[in-house]
């Protein structure tokens, strides 16, 4: 039997990016991990709700087999089976984000030979997660460029801390591998568009957000859409704001949270978003750390972006383990790095 790839859950970020990552990786390559410390510096360290429902669907996938899959624990080893195309659904039972658990499916499936649909039930929109509108507008399209096809649905908003949403994602087989990506050219993102979303709080918040966003943004008050929920989904809030350049689209938000005033959510939203557009860099943060996993394993390429996250060094440190790869990180101007990650998977 091969020896698992054995990782430290506690380097780095720390938290369940390293586990999920390496789920995705072991499932990909077929080959066993096990993952020590996982988020041992956290408050809470070990296994939460939403970490078990990741490391249980990924076994799901792919025939795999778990051991230490319980709540609180600090170790667990999971052994890959053979990749399964099919129709899966998984229940998060807390406010944990679903599409933290589609991000890392989605990989997995692309490579079963068939169309397979999965359904999620938990938090769409989670501050500590893309939420579903980033999924859909950001990270999905980018996963194209590398020959990965798959769409989704909202079919109910889920806001942290109360959860009861779900997404419904299909996901298609990898296409012929692509050219690597190049994504360093400078981009002119065009004028911002902004829009609140708000459920079960007061009209007044999104009043005040609005009208934040006019102000910081410098764009009409009446262009600023307003998006009201059933109140049955909230309390919940979040701010977009959106950058356009040809068919590509930015997106920044922002989430309300008890005792946080609404000016400071809108003007959260509209600082991160005028900082990144300033930038000229062709790829956000957030979509940075999200696009080397995939890169790694498909074509591999090259993008600019603004920032080098720790979670972005993170996901590097857990690639270079598992396919003894180099991930790069150059700095152009402070505002703009250079991120080049191999490719070729295994």
């Amino acid at each position: 039997m091969t020896e698992p790839i054995i990782i430290d859950g506690s380097f780095g970020e720390g938290g369940g990016q390293v586990l999920r990552s390496s789920l995705t990786l072991a499932a990909c390559l077929g080959v066993p991990v096990r993952i020590k410390d996982i988020r041992a510096r956290r408050p809470r360290p070990g296994l939460m709700n939403q970490h078990l429902a990741a490391a249980r669907a990924a076994a799901k996938v792919c025939g795999g087999e778990l051991a230490g899959a319980s709540k609180g624990s600090l170790e667990l080893t999971f052994t890959p089976g053979e990749i399964r195309a099919g129709h899966y659904s998984r229940e998060i039972g807390t406010a944990g984000s679903a599409t933290l658990i589609f991000q890392t499916l989605l990989p997995v499936l692309a490579r079963a030979g068939r169309e397979s649909v999965v359904t999620l039930y938990g938090g769409t929109h989670n501050p500590m997660a893309p939420p579903f509108h980033y999924l859909a507008e950001c990270y999905l399209p980018a996963l194209r460029l590398l020959g990965l096809e798959a769409e989704v649905e909202l079919l109910l908003y889920g806001f942290y801390p109360k959860g009861g949403g779900a997404m419904r994602g299909t996901i298609n087989p990898v296409r012929d591998q692509p050219v690597p990506l190049d994504l360093t050219a400078e981009v002119e993102w065009g004028e911002p568009e902004a829009e609140v979303v708000i459920a079960n709080l007061p009209d007044h918040v999104a009043d005040r957000e609005q009208a934040e966003l006019s102000e910081k943004l410098r764009i009409d008050p009446t262009a600023i859409k307003v998006t009201p929920l059933p109140g049955e989904v909230g309390p919940g809030n979040a701010v977009f704001v959106r950058y356009r350049a040809g068919d590509r689209v930015t997106l920044i938000t922002a989430f309300g949270e008890p005792g946080k005033r609404a000016e400071r959510v809108a003007q959260e939203a509209a600082r991160e978003a005028k900082n990144f557009a300033r930038s000229r860099a062709a790829v956000d943060p957030r979509l940075a750390d999200q696009l080397i996993l995939p890169l790694a394993l498909g074509p591999g390429g090259k993008f600019s972006t603004s920032a080098v996250t720790e979670h972005a060094r993170t996901q590097a440190e857990v690639i270079r383990r598992f396919l003894s790869r180099e991930v790069s990180f150059e700095m152009v101007r402070p505002d703009c790095w250079v991120v080049s990650v191999p490719g070729g998977g295994r």
